[in-house]
Formats: C-alpha cells, structure tokens, sequence
C-alpha cells in the first residue's frame, strides 16, 4: 500500500496506544517519503525520519 494511503492509519495507531494506556511505554517512529517532520507532530509521534538511514540515527537517540 502507497503511504499516502496509510498515513492516517499512523495517528489511528497513536490513539490505540493512548486509549490502551501503553503510549508512555513505547516510542514510535514515522517516516516515508510523504510523511514529514510537521505531520510526525501533528500525530503525536515521538520521531520522524526521511528514510531508512536516518531512522536508525532516530532510534539509537530515542533508547
């Protein structure tokens, strides 16, 4: 599936997290070519990455 398609799938996946009472457990992380810094915030996640390189600097500094 195309990530435009599934975006907001992403905040959908936040909001379980809170509603379940374990989004202070988890980090969580998204990225992709469509997603951005700006939409990253907006959703509440914890970082954003513009590719698989860079995600991996973002996790090792969210431990």
């Amino acid at each position: 599936a195309l990530l435009t398609t599934t975006m907001q799938n992403m905040k959908s996946t936040l909001e379980a997290l809170e509603d379940l009472g374990v989004r202070n457990q988890v980090k969580v992380m998204v990225g992709g070519a469509p997603v951005t810094d700006v939409f990253a915030k907006e959703i509440g996640a914890d970082g954003y990455a513009p590719d698989a390189s860079r995600a991996v600097t973002l996790a090792k500094s969210l431990l």
